[in-house]
């Protein structure tokens, strides 16, 4: 489910319509219960290599992309799953894809840390971290060279920031004006360092006034403050070619891979942070509003689930990709040559 908005969103103060807040509960519940099955299907050995899950994430994907314009462009980390399926990407794609089959987003080529699709405009997940930094500003470039309007948006964690591309990038996006929103996902941890063990300076905003960029912190576990907010600093990014930063302050409920065990972080600290768990956060803000019941709730997420059942059967039951497929894609107009070959 895209959420990727096609007009002006609305703004701080004006009322959502009900039907828009309950498609972003629906779109949080698809990210989440995708990440689950994802999970369980690793166990199974259904998902080749590794993955890293953003459970406890959702609200930044899904208000980010309820304020990008379709053509925008977003660039992930190896956490990806959640900001490709807010964009748009169909939840089979990305599930087939992480099981390696035919049906899969990149016809099971990728796998987990390298989702991709154009179409939605996500332009990659990059395993190494920080690689995506200098790619972002360069589609930017891109953008204010054509006169697009377009806005690159590149994710990235607090531990990117303690290395040279991030700094590098940041700079040169403030030099040449660049249509580009920086936008870290503080989780509190990089891998199993706590931020303030590995940053000289814990709150990661701070860190664009170097480059006399605007910055913001936001609460990344509330889903309609990151619409808003995300909002605000897209469309004067997109006004006044100026590069922005958001920082959004949240916490991933699982370990940093799906084979981390979690042991450096206390049971007090995950259960402190349990409460913040931004679904549900925002269902109880859509039945304090009127706007669903507890009922009407459990009725999406009963569907949703028995949705991501039926495409797990699908996927399991697809085909591996075909080996003609190995070469393909590789470079431009390859394919075409090696066929006629």
């Amino acid at each position: 489910m895209s959420l990727t908005r096609q007009a002006q969103p609305a703004q701080r103060g004006q009322e959502i319509p009900e039907a828009t807040r309950l498609r972003l509960f629906q779109l949080q519940v698809e990210i989440r219960y995708c990440e689950k099955r994802a999970y369980d299907l690793f166990l199974q050995n259904l998902v080749k290599g590794t993955s890293h899950l953003a459970l406890g994430q959702e609200a930044v994907a899904a208000g980010f992309a309820a304020a990008m314009n379709k053509d925008d462009y977003t660039f992930c980390t190896y956490r990806g799953h959640h900001h490709t399926l807010a964009r748009g990407a169909p939840m089979l794609s990305v599930l087939g894809e992480l099981m390696g089959r035919q049906c899969g987003l990149m016809k099971g080529k990728g796998g987990s840390m390298h989702l991709t699709s154009v179409e939605h405009g996500v332009m990659g997940s990059y395993a190494i971290v920080g690689a995506h930094l200098p790619i972002a500003a360069g589609a930017a470039w891109s953008a204010q060279y054509r006169g697009t309007k377009q806005v690159a948006c590149a994710f990235f964690g607090d531990g990117a920031t303690n290395i040279g591309a991030f700094h590098e990038s940041l700079n040169f996006s403030k030099v040449f004006e660049l249509p580009v929103v920086w936008y870290c996902i503080n989780n509190q941890y990089g891998m199993g360092t706590a931020v303030e063990r590995a940053s000289a300076v814990k709150e990661i905003y701070k860190k664009a006034c170097a480059y006399d960029m605007e910055s913001i912190q936001i609460d990344g576990n509330d889903l309609l403050e990151v619409m808003h907010r995300t909002a605000e600093v897209v469309e004067k990014t997109r006004a006044d070619s100026q590069p922005r930063f958001i920082e959004a302050v949240n916490y991933r409920s699982k370990g940093h891979s799906v084979v981390d065990p979690d042991k450096y972080r206390s049971d007090e600290e995950k259960e402190r942070w349990r409460h913040e768990d931004p679904v549900l956060r925002f269902e109880t803000q859509l039945e304090e509003a009127g706007v669903a019941s507890k009922e009407d709730l459990e009725k999406v997420r009963a569907e949703v689930e028995k949705q991501i059942e039926e495409i797990v059967k699908f996927s399991d039951e697809s085909p591996n990709p075909k080996v003609d497929e190995l070469y393909r894609y590789l470079y431009a107009g390859e394919w075409e040559t090696a066929k006629n070959a």
